[in-house]
């Protein structure tokens, strides 16, 4: 590695509900970076590379997408990890920079989504042709397969483990939409802006018992975008107080640890979450105790729980127990996901893991408005899609 990578700038569209808005994907990205470049004071005629994400568009729609922003020829690498991707083009952008291919690279994310539940990938459910056919097969084993949507059975027989196993309660999962849906609240970006209680979470329509819809990501609309530079690029452009660090970053794919157990909680992803919160910690010299506020997948209530025992915020199995005591909203030991998260803020899953960095850049400046944690100097960001990857990233004002 020859620089440091810094995020000088962040943008991000208002997450929507599919067809709420009359737009195309290339309209969320030219919203989503003309934003992030602004943020930044950077020209796009400076951007030397664009690392672009999506996961349900065809293939070279990145350069689709940053057509919007000139046309320059430079190179557009088109990624799709599932619902990591977001954050894969951040970790793209930041390996050109840290690497000294470029000096400024553009990361951007966006999905067009359609209405209803999300399946599990191509072939959900037909074993021989999906991607996560393997995933799918640990749970059939496990528990069967129902008539509900795929990658909400597959997280809602997790949390059946869970609860099994550790005593973890139906009301303690409730309390992540709860906590959620009200951070969301201060979010004008965010999806829903509702806020619930408890009573009323467990009250809502069942999509795979435990989990109602109130714990579960709706699919969205939404692009976000970020700006990397090198420490050279923001010392000559006189950047140094818009900076945050990319301290430490790490991807992780599955390993046995996935699968050998025959358990969903493992085949969602938590030995994957914890390998690369390790590996992030090691890079950053940063550890779980330096934290102030995290952004993490959320995409059932199930999986926040899961993370916190990934990312070490609490032994294996007390994570229930850690989000009722109130550690994790504002005044506890951590403010998780103060943008309301993927529950409430929404989940488009190209442009998921760059809104994260996105809320974590506008906390560390002490630009998060009314969901500002105060004096927050470290963020921590987790993303993971099915299939499987996960990436976790810290970032420090620089």
């Amino acid at each position: 590695m020859t620089s440091k990578a810094y995020v000088v700038g962040v943008g991000m569209t208002r997450f929507e509900k599919p067809e709420t808005r009359d737009w195309q994907y290339w309209d969320m990205a030219k919203e989503a970076g003309t934003a992030a470049l602004a943020d930044a004071g950077v020209p796009y005629a400076r951007v030397e590379q664009a690392a672009v994400g999506y996961c349900f568009q065809a293939s070279t729609a990145g350069q689709r997408a940053v057509y919007e922003l000139g046309l320059t020829g430079i190179p557009v690498y088109n990624l799709n990890n599932n619902c990591a991707t977001g954050s894969t083009a951040l970790m793209t952008a930041r390996q050109f920079v840290e690497g000294g291919v470029a000096d400024c690279v553009l990361a951007l994310g966006f999905e067009k989504m359609a209405r209803g539940a999300l399946g599990g990938g191509a072939g959900a459910g037909d074993f021989k042709t999906s991607p996560v056919a393997r995933h799918y097969g640990i749970m059939a084993a496990a528990h069967g397969f129902e008539m509900s949507p795929p990658t909400a059975q597959i997280f809602g027989n997790a949390a059946r483990e869970h609860m099994e196993r550790y005593g973890t309660t139906e009301v303690q999962l409730a309390a992540v939409g709860a906590k959620n849906h009200q951070h969301s609240a201060n979010n004008p970006n965010a999806q829903f802006q509702d806020v619930y209680t408890v009573d009323e979470i467990l009250a809502a329509k069942t999509v795979h018992r435990p989990l109602t819809k109130l714990q579960c990501s709706p699919t969205s609309d939404g692009a976000a975008a970020a700006v990397v530079v090198s420490e050279r690029f923001v010392d000559e452009h006189g950047l140094r107080g818009r900076a945050v660090e990319i301290a430490g970053q790490a991807m992780t794919t599955d390993t046995e640890d996935s699968f050998a157990s025959g358990s969903c909680i493992d085949a969602v992803g938590r030995p994957l979450s914890r390998a690369a919160a390790r590996l992030a910690y090691e890079r950053s010299g940063l550890g779980i105790g330096d934290v102030d506020v995290v952004e993490l997948h959320d995409c059932f209530s199930i999986n926040e729980l899961l993370t916190y025992e990934a990312l070490g915020m609490c032994e294996e199995g007390a994570s229930g127990k850690l989000v009722e005591s109130g550690a994790t909203t504002y005044g506890g030991r951590w403010v998780v996901n103060p943008s309301g998260g993927l529950i409430s803020k929404g989940h488009p899953l190209g442009a998921t893991g760059l809104a994260q960095a996105a809320e974590l850049v506008w906390q560390l400046r002490g630009e998060a408005g009314p969901r500002q944690v105060a004096g927050a100097r470290v963020g921590l960001a987790h993303n993971i899609g099915l299939g499987g990857a996960a990436v976790v990233t810290l970032l420090r004002k620089a």
